[in-house]
């Protein structure tokens, strides 16, 4: 038997392999932000679906192809990456942030932005998924009104690609159970995403949020954190903050 595998079975041999490698890190991000791999899962799933239900609106059908959406798809658990240059004393903080605080955390988008831009350069490596992972890790902070960060871009400056990751990330922080608060409820979250329609987010990413609000809901039960997970957080913040008082 055979079992050489072919240059098309190492190709996916590899793809795959830089799939589960980024997906490993990008978790890894996440627990330091006190969140899990089943976040980007869940996440992941949120901006797929509403990219889908979108591509048949005027206002997106030109760009959310299907080529589009599987490359979104495949970029998305880059998008919070910058946050493992942010110091434990701030990203695990269970308390508002102070103003100087929130500057050093707001930096989490350049500095991944950056550091994805550095790798491109260093291996000479250019792609679809990139540069979307470029622009959600840029701009998944960008408010509808002008008044997010790190470029203050409003309405259709921000591109869609954020727009989409940005209603889906904020959903999911709002109904998730982090170690020092309970989560919202499904029903609580979708008024807090609601009222934040022309605000915030993007009115036609929210009306097409609401349509599909009991999908949402079935996502966040497929994916929902374990017992394991919160465990996993609640030791890793124990050991950070025993060595943040240490120092």
């Amino acid at each position: 038997m055979d079992l050489q595998p072919t240059a098309e079975g190492r190709t996916l041999d590899a793809l795959h392999a830089h799939q589960v490698a980024l997906f490993a890190v990008a978790s890894l991000a996440e627990l330091r932000e006190s969140d899990t791999e089943s976040h980007l899962l869940r996440v992941r799933h949120y901006v797929r679906l509403l990219a889908t239900k979108l591509q048949s609106h005027p206002s997106f059908a030109g760009q959310l192809t299907d080529a589009y959406i599987e490359a979104l798809s495949d970029a998305i658990p880059m998008y919070d990456l910058g946050t493992v240059a942010i110091p434990d004393r701030i990203l695990l903080k269970p308390g508002r942030l102070t103003a100087e605080e929130q500057a050093i955390m707001s930096t989490h988008t350049t500095k991944g932005f950056d550091a994805i831009v550095r790798a491109e350069k260093s291996l000479g490596l250019l792609s679809p998924m990139l540069a979307l992972a470029k622009e959600m890790t840029l701009s998944h902070h960008e408010k509808w009104n002008g008044k997010g960060y790190p470029k203050g871009l409003s309405e259709t400056q921000i591109p869609v690609s954020a727009r989409l990751l940005a209603l889906a990330d904020v959903y999911d922080a709002l109904i998730s159970n982090k170690v020092y608060r309970q989560g919202k409820t499904y029903q609580e979250a979708l008024g807090i995403i609601f009222s934040e329609r022309g605000q915030h987010f993007d009115p036609d990413v929210v009306d097409a949020f609401m349509e599909l609000s009991a999908e949402f809901e079935e996502i966040a039960h497929r994916f929902a954190d374990t017992e394991q997970d919160m465990q996993n957080k609640i030791d890793y913040m124990a050991n950070a903050i025993a060595e943040i008082a240490v120092l």
